[in-house]
């Protein structure tokens, strides 16, 4: 079906960027699965820059520039700082952006020696000692976490932003979906550990609808007390090194997780 050209009394398309940095690329596919939502306000919206759907690339600035990964190289540090002069509003979006990403693992170690262990020729390679969240180079207006991130989320913020108004995304740890899933808390009933006490909401409380303890993938959730969390693990007969690696995984360079697993290292 043809559409009716544009008029000059129409308003004018809100160009919406997503930026790739350092990362696997699943939050950008969350954005991908919302093919359908994002058809239906394509009226409003224009994809101006999103490598991951589209070879079109067109110039800024750019209304809303979504950014997905960490910063790890030289290049990186430089292109965020562009991306930031081009966009009215910028969200990070997935634990890469928002913490560093699993690749901030490398922030406690020796880089040189693992790069030795892991490539043929590390010469070659040129990166930071540090994998770092966007928010430590460059000015970001929301960050929305997850690994990946949710999708009625990321369309919730990318509509907030689009009308100026702030996203209605919940603040609230993933005990709170357990509730209202009717899961029973698997701390409780079966003395598994589970990070859901201290771990943002978003996921649905997956991993405990199947027993399953919560490995924090949606990142600390707002005044998380993970002291009081880490002690009751270890009533639960868990490690020292089990509390330390627990907290440091997809999002363990966020202050509030590195924090606490330093304190078990």
């Amino acid at each position: 079906m043809s559409m009716p050209p544009e008029t000059a009394d129409a308003p004018a398309k809100k160009k919406l960027a997503v930026w790739k940095f350092a990362s696997c690329d699943g939050c950008q596919l969350s954005l991908l699965d919302c093919e359908d939502e994002i058809l239906a306000v394509s009226e409003a919206i224009e994809i101006a820059n999103f490598a991951e759907a589209t070879r079109r690339v067109l110039p800024g600035p750019y209304d809303l520039s979504l950014v997905e990964g960490s910063n790890t190289s030289r290049h990186d540090a430089e292109r965020i700082q562009e991306v930031r002069a081009q966009s009215r509003y910028l969200v990070t979006i997935g634990a890469c952006a928002t913490a560093g990403g699993i690749q901030a693992l490398r922030n406690s170690r020796d880089v040189a020696e693992m790069a030795a262990v892991v490539y043929a020729s590390p010469q070659y390679l040129d990166t930071l000692e540090t994998s770092t969240p966007i928010a430590d180079h460059v000015k970001v207006d929301f960050e929305l976490r997850g690994c990946p991130v949710n999708k009625a989320q990321l369309l919730e913020v990318v509509l907030a932003f689009l009308h100026r108004r702030k996203p209605r995304v919940s603040a609230h740890s993933v005990c709170v979906e357990c509730k209202l899933r009717g899961n029973p808390c698997v701390m409780v009933a079966h003395g598994t550990p589970c990070l859901g006490p201290v771990t943002h909401a978003g996921c649905g409380a997956i991993c405990p609808a199947y027993d399953r303890g919560c490995y924090g993938c949606f990142g600390p959730m707002e005044t998380p007390n993970t002291a009081a969390l880490a002690a009751q693990w270890k009533a639960l007969d868990a490690s020292d090194h089990a509390i330390h690696c627990a907290f440091r995984s997809f999002n363990g360079y966020a202050p509030e997780f590195r924090e606490e697993s330093e304190r078990w290292r």
